[in-house]
């Protein structure tokens, strides 16, 4: 890497700017990298700023439906895709024909750090910033950082997780759920999966006790074999583990509080026993606990989030990069239009660029999605099977589009009352009783945060 290329990418330290820039971006994962190299490509001045370098490796594992990246162009980043897509709830094996992938985590960093090219890179966290006028035109936004300096932008987007720097959120109206999650790569006395296989989940649980499958939480199995993966390349963003690497991760989908991580482990190791199986190397291991249904962010407000700052995780699914990669080229579009208005003030490209994340179909949506999410939490193991087992025998573009959120909010409720009709007593019980509950704890149905002001 040359000198120019370490000073963009930000082994270098500027001290300042001299003049506002057109976007501060604040984060270096997916999503801050994503909107980063997305502005990048409208042509606008970005500054990121991030206390550990872009180049930073991401260890976590990014899965998404390859379907999602065809309109994008970037089914090459994929390091593993698997057509042998498998469910398995009340004893039944529910084949899925879609295709899953997970990501190269190298490759996908390296395509949106050479798309961010001529990005100048900050390396400090964010500590503040200071709005005043920010409804005059020509006014910037200042963002402090950990050294002490202060940078000006026109306007600035915070990408820096679930705790957010500088994002404020609506007051929560539900209690915070995790989706908790412990994983193992390695290598194993048999295979816990079948060779080139992957089980997006399984919820078999033959190997808890009947108090364990009636008092606590359900859990399934999120497996695949990494060394049979079409690609073979990037696993875990690692590099090629070859064959005979498998990872297994138990996982709760959503609960408030969180599952201990400990639990976890435990149930994923009797898990494998039950199975005849048992863990020969471990390569890596993965721990993963985030929040699922937090609070929408005041969309009022001058810095405008992303990722999972502004709670752009899947209610569903718990997934975000997809949605990141998908959205941050509208992102960009938006603040690029507004930023080129003569009478641009943080307050209207702040306006422009939340609408552009949180338009007000994707908000009704994701309120319907929250709402699916809490009557999930109240189902005992039993009735969330028969749930999935409902939800999965749904016309493919049904439940391919819910958990990619391409719906409508009216493509949403004609899937909700699509399962609702063809699930069986237990569930629609389990649904009506929910929605009675909310009704009388709130008087309405979820709401999203207040519209955009200027």
């Amino acid at each position: 890497m040359s000198a120019d290329s370490r000073s963009r990418r930000g082994e270098g330290n500027p001290k300042g700017l001299p003049s506002p820039a057109d976007l501060i971006v604040v984060g270096s994962g997916p999503a801050g990298l994503a909107i980063t190299a997305a502005a990048a490509a409208q042509g606008l001045e970005v500054v990121a700023l991030s206390p550990t370098p872009p180049t930073a490796p991401w260890v976590n594992t990014y899965g998404i439906w390859e379907d999602e990246l065809i309109p994008l162009g970037l089914t090459h980043l994929l390091g593993r895709r698997y057509t042998d897509v498998a469910v398995y709830v009340q004893d039944q094996q529910i084949k899925l024909p879609r295709v899953y992938g997970l990501f190269d985590n190298a490759a996908l960093q390296a395509h949106l750090l050479d798309a961010a090219a001529n990005v100048r890179w900050v390396q400090a966290g964010a500590t503040g910033y200071t709005a005043t006028g920010y409804r005059v035109a020509g006014a910037s936004i200042a963002v402090q950082t950990q050294r002490g300096d202060t940078l000006l932008g026109r306007a600035v987007v915070d990408a820096t997780g679930h705790s957010p720097r500088l994002i404020r959120r609506v007051r929560p109206t539900r209690p915070l759920a995790f989706q908790a999650a412990y994983g193992i790569l390695g290598t194993f006395t048999r295979p816990p999966v079948a060779a080139g296989a992957m089980s997006l989940m399984d919820y078999r649980d033959d190997h808890l006790t009947p108090a364990e499958r009636r008092d606590e939480p359900p859990t399934f199995l999120y497996a695949m074999d990494m060394g049979k993966g079409d690609l073979g390349k990037g696993d875990l963003g690692k590099g090629d583990m070859g064959e005979g690497q498998y990872f297994v991760e138990e996982t709760s989908l959503a609960h408030a509080p969180a599952m201990p991580l400990e639990q976890l482990e435990d149930r994923l190791r009797r898990r494998l026993a039950h199975a005849g199986v048992a863990v020969a190397e471990v390569t890596h291991v993965e721990r993963c606990l985030f929040p699922m249904n937090h609070a929408m962010p005041d969309l009022r407000q001058p810095v405008i989030g992303f990722g999972g700052a502004a709670s752009m995780v899947h209610p569903a699914t718990g997934y975000q990069v997809g949605a990141a990669l998908t959205l941050a080229p509208r992102l960009a579009a938006a603040l690029a239009t507004a930023l080129a208005q003569p009478t641009a003030t943080p307050s209207t490209v702040a306006a422009a660029g939340w609408d552009a994340v949180w338009p007000t179909d994707r908000r009704r949506r994701h309120a319907l999605y929250h709402f699916g999410l809490d009557a999930l939490m109240d189902f005992d193991a039993a009735t969330l099977q028969a749930f999935f087992a409902t939800f999965f025998a749904q016309p493919l573009p049904r439940w391919a589009d819910y958990l990619s959120n391409r719906h409508t909010t009216g493509g949403v409720l004609r899937t909700m009352w699509g399962i609702f009709l063809a699930a069986p007593g237990a569930v629609q019980w389990g649904l009506v009783s929910h929605g009675v509950r909310t009704l009388a704890r709130r008087g309405r149905m979820p709401t999203s945060s207040p519209a955009p002001s200027p």
